[in-house]
């Protein structure tokens, strides 16, 4: 079983990054970054560093709005990008939500955590430092994001009218009321999609991996130290015979990434996947996905265990000490879906149980919607991007 597992692991990563290595040359969406994006979609575009408290630099992307706009920021999840908002803008406009913000008259702001293609700098270290990749989730919420959120609000001169967030973007999210709970003053409400915090009922292939932990240490340290789903030639030379990019494979690989997300194929535009596979993986650290997994075996939303000896030193206690999500004092509202692999509903409703507000919940009207419908569903506009607009545009 323990084999089988570490299979299925090395054939999801040979496949999602196949298909980023061998690009289909037709389709000039994959020659574009997030920037060039933004640009060709029609919309001014912007970039600009921040350093945080520990070094690391990092690129924030924003569709700047009138003078005096209010401000809405979008933050990724894991292995993603600020690209993961303009993406599906191949499919039209109207399904890229960092446009139809713009178009509603909002002043867009698109964060990059360390370690992703645009934030892979810092003062000290470089990423071929296996102590630049020494960072969790834990980090991008006690550090990243407050950097980000008060640079934004330093520069507008006004509060984030919104703070969106997706899938890891929740998990940073919640780091950050409970350790840095004073970044809420900054901002007027919080909306979470796909939340993931409490995950002990997590589906798929990264659940089966959660009791082998120690193992996966040693198995990324073979992929890439430090950073998981580093392209190194062992994983180009496996994955260009294993996915290589025509309609066959594609439809193959989007289907086991589907054993993370939850199977919607109705809702994957297959066209997509040369573009989609350009911007992601776009780079994160070993110790995030590590992270997760302990939160599967635990049931717990807490910080990174160590094991006894490291978290007395670390934590002074034998464990680690959990997040408290109560401090979260900002309104707030959830949205989540049936078949959501990832932020399955009973461990949705644990999350709400914790916090001291009760929030608003959303549920996709949608059966099928999966973890990576809130990016690339065929319907996202209808069945989020146009709801979660008008909730913005309500919030006071």
């Amino acid at each position: 079983m323990k084999n089988l597992i570490i299979v299925s692991l090395l054939l999801w990563t040979f496949s999602y990054t196949a298909s980023a290595i061998i690009p289909n040359e037709k389709d000039p969406n994959t020659e574009l970054d997030t920037l060039k994006l933004i640009k060709k979609g029609g919309y001014p575009a912007e970039a600009h560093v921040v350093v945080t408290e520990d070094g690391y630099l990092l690129e924030i992307h924003r569709i700047p709005g009138k003078p005096g706009a209010p401000t809405v920021y979008l933050q990724h999840g894991i292995f993603g990008t600020s690209a993961d908002w303009i993406i599906n803008s191949a499919q039209g406009n109207e399904n890229c939500l960092a446009f139809l913000l713009a178009d509603a008259g909002y002043d867009v702001w698109l964060g990059n955590v360390r370690g992703n293609t645009y934030s892979r700098g810092h003062v000290s270290l470089s990423t071929d430092d296996i102590m630049y990749w020494n960072f969790s989730w834990h980090e991008v919420g006690v550090y990243d994001l407050p950097t980000m959120i008060n640079y934004i609000v330093n520069t507008t001169g006004n509060p984030l009218k919104a703070y969106v967030g997706y899938s890891m973007g929740t998990t940073s999210f919640y780091v950050m009321a409970s350790e840095r709970p004073e970044i809420g003053n900054l901002m007027q409400s919080s909306y979470s999609l796909a939340p993931v915090a409490y995950v002990k009922h997590m589906k798929g292939l990264l659940a089966l991996l959660a009791p082998l932990a120690n193992d996966l240490k040693l198995l990324v340290y073979v992929l890439g130290p430090g950073e998981f789903l580093q392209q190194n030639l062992a994983v180009r030379l496996l994955a260009k015979y294993f996915c290589y990019a025509n309609n066959i494979e594609e439809k193959l690989c989007i289907n086991i990434v589907f054993t993370l997300t939850g199977f919607d194929n109705p809702q994957f535009n297959y066209s997509m996947m040369p573009v989609i596979s350009t911007h992601i993986p776009a780079g994160a650290s070993s110790k995030m996905l590590i992270h997760y997994g302990q939160e599967i075996e635990s049931g717990y939303f807490r910080q990174y265990d160590y094991g006894e000896a490291e978290n007395m030193l670390k934590y002074n206690s034998l464990e680690p000490p959990s997040y408290d999500v109560s401090k979260l004092k900002v309104p707030h509202t959830i949205f989540c879906a049936s078949n959501d692999w990832l932020s399955q509903l009973v461990d949705v409703d644990k999350l709400i149980s914790k916090l001291s507000i009760k929030p608003t919940v959303y549920k996709v009207p949608y059966e099928r919607f999966n973890h990576l419908d809130y990016l690339f569903a065929k319907n996202v506009s209808k069945l989020v991007y146009e709801p979660l607009i008008r909730m913005i545009n309500e919030s006071n």
